[in-house]
């Protein structure tokens, strides 16, 4: 009995032990080969997941591709009003075929047109009784602009009037003499008397006008005085005009101030006509056979301008070992003054392009080179290839067509909006 019962117990613990293992999975597989179940379901559902799968990824490709062409189309725009392209001073040039400069660089000086500078003198002994004009103010050629009280001329037009008197009178009495003569009532000996003492005061005249000019007195003011030899008053008066058009830049005496004499002031005034300057350039040794007389070049400081090489030095300083090179510019604008330092380009050589751009019309946009098309709306923003540099200008080689506008100026302004529309775009 008792070994009836543990047979008994071993197949109950058995059938236990074997319904546990079969529901855990711990014999599964082996059973599920037997069955087939699991690959049949395997293979059954691969192709649909396979299908599925690729399915999504097209689609998702095909998104992402619609999304980032409509991304770049619309970040070549940028939309701009006229009137805030006109505020943001965005200037606009069409592009065009030009010359491309190989250029050399050299410090310079402002100086003053030697040829535009005159100063006002004294050429008498006096006192200034007036200034007609100060420091700053512009003056024509020819003005009066000091008055001076001198003894020393008024002498000289005493002198000039009693010369004139008796020019005057020796003349009647010649005339007087020649008519009586040629009635055969005087002798011929009087006539030739009269002539002499004629003549002679024809002399002291002329010596005595001269001597009024070469003090400064113009021709104007001795035929006045010529006009009017009873009108004795204001004959100590000089007059001082100014012997160029232009501006007062230094004035140098004051009302009262004595002048002409050992130890005092000779010059009144000095006059700087500025509407063009010179600069004064330092070339080296090595630089000087690519420097020609007439030459182009640009000057940059406070401003920028265009000029002209006018003299090149055939002497060394012996200091520096450099040569002295002036170049005159424009300057009507005022915008360059005298002593102010400025570096100066000298183009020495030039090649033809057919397209050519200022510099400061590309922008780098995700490394590309780009300009910024006028367009109806605003700009396009377009990738350009670039070719010959000269520093300030560019060779386009593709990308753009002769005559197209561009903007050159403050395009960092159209960069940054189009960036600005990108930004917006992304969120």
């Amino acid at each position: 009995m008792k070994r009836l019962g543990l047979v008994a117990g071993s197949l109950i613990v058995g059938t236990l032990v074997g319904a546990y293992f079969f529901h855990t999975g711990s014999f599964a597989p082996g059973w599920k080969d037997v069955l087939g179940l699991e690959s049949q379901a395997e293979a059954i559902d691969a192709p649909e997941d396979a299908d599925h799968g690729h399915e999504e990824k097209s689609s998702a490709s095909a998104k992402s591709a619609e999304a980032e062409a409509g991304h770049e189309e619309k970040n070549t725009k940028v939309a701009i009003a006229d009137k805030q392209i006109d505020q943001s001073k965005i200037s606009v040039q069409p592009a065009q075929a030009g010359l491309l400069r190989t250029r050399l660089r050299a410090p310079g000086t402002i100086i003053p047109d030697r040829n535009r500078v005159g100063r006002v003198p004294s050429k008498v002994v006096g006192a200034v009784a007036e200034l007609r004009k100060r420091l700053g103010d512009s003056v024509r050629a020819g003005e009066v602009i000091a008055i001076l009280d001198s003894r020393e001329v008024a002498d000289a037009k005493s002198e000039y009037l009693a010369a004139i008197v008796n020019f005057r009178l020796q003349e009647t009495l010649f005339e007087r003499e020649k008519t009586l003569w040629e009635k055969r009532v005087s002798s011929e000996q009087r006539l030739l008397r009269a002539d002499a003492t004629f003549r002679e005061a024809q002399v002291r005249r002329d010596v005595a006008k001269q001597k009024l000019s070469a003090l400064g007195v113009g021709e104007e003011a001795v035929a006045r005085l010529a006009n009017a030899v009873e009108e004795t008053t204001g004959l100590e008066r000089y007059e001082i005009k100014a012997p160029i058009s232009g501006r007062i830049v230094e004035q140098f005496v004051d009302i009262g101030t004595p002048m002409g004499g050992e130890g005092q002031a000779h010059e009144l005034y000095a006059i700087a006509d500025l509407s063009k300057v010179w600069v004064e350039l330092t070339v080296s040794p090595q630089d000087l056979p690519s420097i020609k007389e007439g030459q182009r070049l640009t000057i940059e400081g406070t401003a920028t301008s265009d000029g002209a090489i006018i003299f090149i030095s055939p002497l060394l300083n012996q200091d520096t070992r450099s040569a002295r090179v002036i170049a005159s510019v424009d300057n009507r604008d005022g915008a360059w003054r005298p002593g102010s330092f400025v570096n100066a380009d000298i183009a020495v050589s030039e090649s033809k392009a057919d397209l050519v751009i200022p510099k400061a019309a590309l922008q780098t946009i995700e490394g590309e080179t780009r300009v910024f098309v006028r367009t109806a709306e605003g700009f396009e923003s377009r990738q350009i290839t670039v070719g010959e540099d000269d520093g300030k200008a560019v060779e386009v080689l593709t990308g753009l067509k002769a005559g197209e506008p561009i903007a050159v100026a403050n395009t960092f302004l159209l960069k940054a909006e189009l960036g600005k529309s990108e930004a917006e775009h992304d969120h």
